[in-house]
């Protein structure tokens, strides 16, 4: 026999249900916004399709430039607007970008015929090619020489005068030069060699290698940051994935911590004694700083191939590249440090 409760039974049992129901969603943000980094928004690049690469930043305008490597064009994003404003087509597989504030100018790296082409940064219209021969990649500027560096070719960076727009020098490496970073206390650049298996140093006022640091056990090393408090270079290595933890002065290798796989960007938090690590495995991890020991804190999903990421401390955002997938297309995900 069924038996049939009373309306206001049915009526106190539904707004029971609908009460936990809400309460285990609060919880469920909650939870979701107590991690390290918070998801705040996603800005869509249109229709771009393959491979995303490096980006940089125009603080002065906000507006962030997204080397879009397999669609062979660059989008520049509105960040105040949080919009895509402009797509600059035309390009051969672009790598690297840098913004070099001096003379208002953008560079463009291309892997596909070895050009840096040249942008004004009020209308983004062209300012010059310098051609380097093959394999143009990560721009670095440096303020305090007024230089650009370019990693390109076989191995060599090249040295870019911003005033004339022009090549005027060239530093030789074993092979072909990733991710590398200046240390404006020291006047040396860090350089991922892997082809070579090493870590080149260099001086950048000589534009001379000065030391070579050998990887025994580790290898495939892209991505590189340098943790000036600590005095420690920060090197991804991809066989096996890890996090080394290298001394700046002598090159040894401090703790090698697992990490996330397929990694192509690293970035320190100093503010939160953070380091955010982005991979092609479709996560981001993010460790914490405890004297020479990182420890992982958080391993965010992101999306297959979403492998490059850009943190900049003056908007006090991470910045990951995710490429079109079957369910999204093509975006820059902005996260927000929490605390």
């Amino acid at each position: 026999m069924t038996m049939l409760l009373p309306l206001q039974t049915i009526v106190a049992v539904i707004a029971g249900v609908v009460a936990l129901a809400a309460a285990a969603g609060q919880t469920s943000a909650q939870s979701a916004n107590a991690g390290p980094l918070q998801l705040e928004t996603k800005i869509p690049l249109g229709e771009v399709r393959g491979r995303i690469d490096h980006m940089a930043v125009d603080l002065e305008r906000q507006r962030l430039f997204v080397a879009e490597l397999g669609n062979d064009s660059l989008g520049v994003i509105d960040l105040a607007d949080r919009k895509l404003i402009r797509t600059i087509t035309g390009l051969k597989e672009p790598q690297g970008v840098g913004y070099e504030y001096s003379t208002d100018t953008l560079y463009v790296a291309n892997a596909g015929d070895g050009s840096v082409r040249l942008f004004e940064g009020s209308d983004y219209n062209s300012a010059g090619r310098i051609e380097l021969g093959s394999d143009a990649d990560n721009i670095r500027v440096d303020p305090a020489t007024r230089r650009v560096f370019i990693g390109y070719g076989s191995g060599a960076l090249a040295v870019i005068d911003p005033s004339t727009r022009s090549k005027v020098g060239a530093i030789p490496l074993k092979a072909h030069p990733e991710s590398f970073q200046i240390d404006p206390d020291t006047n040396q650049i860090f350089i991922n060699v892997p082809d070579a298996r090493d870590i080149a140093v260099v001086d950048r006022v000589s534009q001379k290698q000065i030391a070579n640091w050998p990887l025994a056990d580790q290898g495939a090393n892209f991505p590189m940051a340098l943790d000036h408090t600590r005095r420690q270079i920060l090197v991804i290595f991809r066989s096996p994935a890890e996090l080394g933890v290298i001394s700046m002065t002598d090159g040894k290798l401090i703790a090698a911590p697992e990490t996330c796989g397929d990694a192509d960007d690293l970035f320190i938090d100093a503010k939160r004694g953070r380091v955010y690590v982005s991979c092609g495995a479709g996560l981001l991890d993010v460790l914490e700083a405890n004297e020479a020991a990182y420890r992982r804190i958080a391993r965010i999903p992101t999306v297959f191939g979403a492998r490059t990421s850009l943190f900049v401390p003056e908007l006090d955002r991470l910045l990951v590249a995710v490429p079109a997938s079957s369910g999204e297309p093509a975006a820059v995900w902005v996260f927000r440090p929490m605390p």
